[in-house]
């Protein structure tokens, strides 16, 4: 079956005009000729103007659009669309009594007329190849370029929405944001095609439609008019398909788990008991995989996002409810991750120093903020792409390093003391994990980027099968070495008067400085979609200056939260974030949207149940529990800790 969508030539022309800079005829005044010269608005000609007047204004449209930049590359679409124009009027003048092209019969005359489109010669020269040298003919999704400017809007490699479009059309939309930052998996998918043939089913399509149009009217992000074109470009189908391959795909995934929290698991094998976090990581590895997969069969039947996902099944409540976690779950990354950088730049100061100067932790975390500000202010999230490749490289030296010397300290120290299971503070250890395994996000888009979908599943398991090596096999390992010593950032417990531990941590933690403006990126893009619904700043310089001071708040608010969890708390405000906002978008989300949407036998439904009923275990046992133990903890002095670490 020819997927191709067959629109009429003259519908065609008709909202392609729409994106053409047009010129009135007015003799009253020359000036009203330029400003319209320059207007990109959408100008409809009276069809009942006599012939030799569209004429003239024809030319003058063909004439203006030199003036533009790029206008030589256009040339084409104006006088495409200026011909089909003049036929149309031409037949309007011979017949009054049809008012529908009639359809051509003859094939070599609809070849003709095919090659006479702007883009006709470049398609014709494909499809020939592609029979001579016996393959299947490349899947066009529209017959001719005009037909997929009338579908989607773009023009010349810009996009002509509207202005609140124009600000978010270089950013990834808020759902293709949810991933996390990972700006790679941007460059995976940005040689996609959007696709008219929808994988959906029948039974939320109009649903989906309903609701998304609900959504979009109650977010206020769009403002039509009666030249808002009626066709426009779908803000969250899935592509047809991407590029990437199993190994990529790999790749991004490995990227997006293997971040700060592995630093954190020797405490949190502490804090559970060696064989408790051992089992209880491989367990909760399960479950994540079960909902990841669970994430990608919704997906098939109810094409969208995360959030849209929510909307679609559930209303727009359960959308705000998911994009809260999210939200939130980001921020407290960045909080963590504030912290965490903190804390190694206290440990170097206090290195170099030789122990006699200590600065506190709070002015440390308000120092990162004169960092990140300019850096919260890009809205491009590919410009950040070159921090994360330096943050994944010395990520993988820290971690090469660290396992190192786990081995060679036991080695010439024996294993320490340790504990199988710790019935006081396993909830600390359950919360940690969550947060280490968190990265549920990535799922969709990382579907959309790949060539191949169906071998999503089997890249998942594997990749899980890996990192939950790497993570146990890290947390053990570190917890053997150190026993009951070890400190909440086990690179802490590296020995101070070795250069190339400083080292270790100087990279460790620039790579993490690097990751908190990939972290903070979807938390600010999702709450300025809230915050800011009726207003763009693209040519407004006051509500741009009100989106810069809101981000400069939200780096702030950040600061502030990460100095009330960091101090002697980071093991505990870690927890905290994992079962409070983690649990719920890994455990509780993904098994309720395809309970509803993609169950079908009773044994799946059952599993959907059981994995939601262990989400929200997680979440109220989990949470009540780490604010019991909040203030449980006793403090160590840094001064003490560098002496120690000296000797």
């Amino acid at each position: 079956m020819n997927p191709t969508m067959q629109l009429p030539v003259e519908q065609v022309a008709k909202v392609v005009r729409r994106h053409l800079v047009t010129q009135r005829d007015s003799d009253a005044s020359e000036d009203a000729d330029h400003a319209h010269a320059d207007h990109s608005e959408i100008t409809v000609h009276d069809t009942n103007q006599p012939h030799h007047g569209d004429s003239h204004s024809i030319d003058s449209t063909i004439r203006n659009a030199y003036k533009l930049p790029g206008g030589s590359i256009v040339d084409g679409i104006y006088k495409w669309t200026a011909h089909v124009e003049s036929e149309r009027k031409q037949r309007l003048l011979r017949s009054q009594s049809i008012s529908f092209p009639i359809p051509e019969q003859s094939s070599t005359h609809d070849l003709s007329q095919r090659l006479k489109q702007p883009g006709g010669f470049r398609r014709h020269y494909v499809l020939s190849k592609a029979a001579k040298q016996g393959r299947k003919p490349p899947n066009l999704w529209t017959n001719s370029f005009a037909e997929f400017l009338c579908l989607y809007g773009h023009f010349g490699g810009e996009d002509l929405s509207d202005d609140d479009e124009l600000e978010s059309s270089s950013d990834e939309d808020e759902e293709a944001v949810i991933g996390y930052g990972s700006s790679i998996l941007n460059e995976a998918s940005s040689s996609k095609t959007p696709s008219l043939n929808r994988t959906a089913s029948t039974s939320y399509k109009r649903k989906s439609n309903h609701d998304r149009a609900a959504i979009a009217s109650t977010s206020g992000r769009r403002r039509t008019s009666e030249a808002t074109p009626l066709l426009s470009k779908p803000k969250n189908n899935p592509p047809a398909g991407g590029t990437a391959t199993p190994a990529k795909a790999v790749f991004l995934l490995l990227k997006s788990f293997v971040t700060t929290g592995i630093m954190f698991l020797p405490k949190a094998f502490y804090n559970g008991g060696l064989i408790f976090s051992i089992l209880g990581m491989i367990f909760i590895a399960a479950i994540s995989l079960y909902s990841f997969l669970s994430l990608v069969e919704t997906r098939t039947a109810v094409p969208a996002g995360f959030g849209d996902m929510g909307g679609v099944l559930f209303g727009s409540k359960m959308r705000m409810a998911v994009l809260i976690c999210i939200t939130l779950s980001q921020i407290g990354f960045v909080c963590a991750y504030m912290s965490f950088v903190a804390e190694n730049l206290q440990s170097l100061i206090l290195t170099f120093s030789k122990c006699r100067v200590s600065i506190p932790l709070h002015v440390l975390i308000l120092a990162q903020c004169f960092v990140f500000i300019p850096l919260a202010m890009i809205r491009k999230i590919q410009r950040l792409s070159v921090f994360a490749l330096i943050a994944d490289v010395f990520i993988v030296i820290g971690l090469m390093y660290l396992y190192y010397y786990d081995f060679y300290t036991m080695a010439t120290s024996g294993v320490a003391d340790i504990s199988f299971f710790s019935a006081e503070r396993f909830p600390l250890f359950i919360g940690t994990t969550i947060f280490t395994y968190e990265g549920i996000g990535l799922v969709i888009p990382i579907t959309e980027a790949m060539k191949e979908p169906k071998r999503l599943p089997q890249v998942l398991w594997r990749t899980m099968a890996f990192i939950t090596l790497l993570f146990s096999t890290m947390g053990a390992i570190s917890y053997m070495a150190f026993g009951d010593n070890v400190q909440t950032i086990v690179l802490l417990n590296l020995p101070a008067k070795d250069p190339g531990v400083s080292t270790i941590i100087a990279l460790y933690s620039l790579a993490i400085c690097l990751s908190i403006p990939l972290q903070l990126f979807p938390a600010i893009r999702i709450m300025e979609n809230g915050l800011f619904t009726t207003r763009s700043g693209k040519n407004n310089t006051i509500v741009k200056w009100e989106k810069n001071v809101f981000r400069v708040a939200v780096v702030f608010m950040c600061a502030w939260v990460s100095i009330v969890g960091s101090k002697d708390k980071l093991d505990k405000f870690v927890a905290l974030v994992g079962t409070l906002f983690c649990a719920p978008l890994c455990f509780l989300f993904p098994p309720l949207f395809h309970l509803k949407a993609a169950a079908k036998s009773y044994l799946r439904k059952c599993a959907d149940v059981a994995v939601m009923l262990f989400g929200l275990l997680c979440m109220l046992y989990g949470t009540a529990m780490v604010l019991v133990q909040w203030n449980s903890s006793v403090g160590i002095d840094p001064i003490k800790r560098c002496i120690a670490r000296s000797t």
